[in-house]
């Protein structure tokens, strides 16, 4: 779903200049979801507007009011107007993983092959 602006007054996002924008609403999540704060694809296409740390995470602990941290990679001032969408928002499962310390891994074809190693 879309985050909206839940500002009392403009604000003029200069080039490579970063805000956080506060959303209007509140959530409270149960102990196995999150909340993700995602950019919104035709901002980022037609303006440079971004969200800074995609995806923001929303722990099921916070209840506080919902912000998204924009960010203009665009090359002109981007104005936010009150009820402008901004942001998305997703919900999803969160797994507790456990670790486990170990000596040694499998092996596996592509091994520690890092960046590209696979041929894309």
């Amino acid at each position: 779903m879309d985050l909206c602006a839940s500002i009392d007054n403009p604000i003029i996002l200069k080039p490579l200049k970063r805000v956080v924008i506060p959303c209007g609403i509140a959530i409270g999540l149960p102990e196995n979801m999150e909340a993700q704060i995602r950019p919104r694809s035709g901002l980022a296409a037609k303006h440079g507007i971004t969200v800074l740390n995609t995806p923001g995470t929303i722990d099921s602990d916070y209840r506080g009011e919902v912000k998204a941290i924009l960010i203009n990679f665009g090359k002109e001032d981007f104005e936010i107007k009150l009820n402008d969408r901004i942001a998305q928002i997703i919900f999803s499962e969160v797994v507790k993983a456990k670790f486990e310390e170990v000596s040694d891994l499998d092996n596996t074809e592509r091994g520690s092959g890092g960046f590209g190693s696979t041929g894309n």
